[in-house]
């Protein structure tokens, strides 16, 4: 009896701790008008059911109905079958795909993330050929995003095979996921970014997907790509966002430089111009390429920048780009302490943009930049990378920009510079 009681006292005790833990505690001051007074706590599944266990060992007669004034509430209500799965009420793992925090990847994150999207997803196949002979058949993917018929896909989709600077002037179909097929018309294209818009026309609103934000992407978020390759429609891979700012550089692409989000989802030939989409089924990218005979190394195009290219071809019915005729490299302190060591006259500076190469006769040249030059404002704001001046010019074709630069032994000049159009050939 005497152990029994041992017992009793410790199951008291630890509901008692129980109950503190949870902050559930009242204080109760000497000239309280009643110390009966009642809290509800929350306590998890396995614990309740243990608790519960022990109470039951518990005679009715020398059960406490107040524990320093707490009392349980509905514990006679709770089922003495411990749950089948603990797991499942603690983690929020149900069948409703309930998560445990905004972001976290539930078990029906990805399938909910991709049916978000998924109806949006077109098959996108340009024929090309000469008196009524096929002489090139391309496959690409694309997403709907305006009901009016409005595709977002890859410029190298609808290119011209025989000119591969030009749009194609062959059939361009588009198939939706429900298997409808469309005549599409390639409304713009910009090869530089490698984004097109194509139009179809749908006599009801097509299902359309949702633009989200790609700067708010970080390494390591959970991404879900959807196309059409090698013809196979309504393709589903997922994985996670490796990098989300791969130079093109990094990838041996010459030109404009240009930003990609790196991801480890599959993607194959067929992909290019589906969307990559979050978790929450918004797009947040552009599936463009992939690096040969390589897995888990595909890369987009952020939609945030396409968002960009699509403004420029409303505005003006093509993407227009100043030019000043430099080759630039972001300073990092990597490569500037490498630099100070080389050349002992290097600027003192913690970051901005150094001129490497400047063309001979272009806007740069006539402004009087220099290579070695480093560009520390650029018309008046602090820029720190090559992305920050290209933001400041936007398209602005014909308009001054005063550019701060340090030179050598920390001399700080005045530039000012007019940057013209750049041509295809540049």
């Amino acid at each position: 009896m005497r152990r029994f009681f041992a017992k009793t006292r410790a199951s008291a005790a630890l509901l008692a701790v129980a109950a503190a833990a949870a902050g559930a505690v009242p204080a109760l001051s000497d000239d309280s008008p009643s110390r009966t007074s009642s809290t509800t706590i929350s306590i998890s599944a396995p614990l309740r059911w243990w608790m519960i266990q022990r109470m039951n060992l518990v005679p009715h007669e020398l059960a406490f109905p107040s524990l320093g004034g707490l009392s349980l509430i509905n514990h006679s209500v709770a089922s003495a079958t411990p749950p089948t799965d603990f797991n499942e009420e603690v983690s929020g793992s149900k069948g409703d795909d309930s998560r445990c925090c905004p972001g976290c990847l539930g078990r029906n994150s990805i399938a909910v993330a991709a049916e978000a999207a998924a109806s949006a997803v077109v098959n996108i196949s340009v024929t090309q050929s000469i008196n009524g002979m096929m002489i090139a058949k391309g496959i690409g993917s694309g997403t709907i995003i305006d009901p009016d018929g409005t595709i977002l896909t890859c410029a190298h989709v609808v290119l011209d095979f025989l000119n591969q600077r030009s749009i194609t002037t062959g059939k361009v179909e588009v198939t939706l996921r429900d298997g409808r097929k469309f005549d599409g018309v390639v409304v713009n294209a910009d090869f530089h970014s490698d984004i097109a818009v194509v139009k179809i026309t749908s006599k009801t609103p097509l299902a359309a997907a949702k633009l989200g934000l790609s700067k708010r992407l970080r390494p390591g978020d959970w991404v879900v790509a959807l196309g059409c390759p090698l013809s196979l429609q309504n393709t589903i891979t997922a994985g996670i966002v490796s990098s989300v700012d791969r130079k093109s550089s990094d990838l041996g692409l010459l030109g404009v430089e240009r930003e990609y989000l790196q991801t480890d989802c599959a993607i194959n030939q067929g992909n290019s111009g589906g969307p990559l989409v979050n978790l929450d089924g918004e797009v947040i990218g552009i599936n463009i390429m992939k690096v040969a005979n390589a897995d888990g190394l595909s890369f987009a195009v952020p939609i945030d920048s396409a968002a960009k290219i699509m403004e420029q071809f409303k505005k003006n019915g093509r993407v227009v780009r100043p030019w000043l005729g430099v080759k630039l490299l972001d300073l990092t302190e990597k490569n500037i302490t490498h630099l100070k060591e080389k050349d002992g006259s290097f600027p003192d500076v913690r970051n901005g943009v150094l001129v490497v190469v400047v063309t001979p006769g272009s806007p740069a040249d006539q402004a009087g930049f220099s290579p070695g030059d480093i560009i520390i404002e650029f018309n008046g704001k602090l820029v720190g990378s090559i992305k920050e001046i290209i933001d400041v010019m936007g398209d602005k074709v014909g308009t001054p920009f005063t550019v701060l630069v340090k030179r050598a032994n920390n001399k700080l000049v005045s530039l000012r510079v007019t940057p013209a159009e750049m041509k295809p050939d540049r």
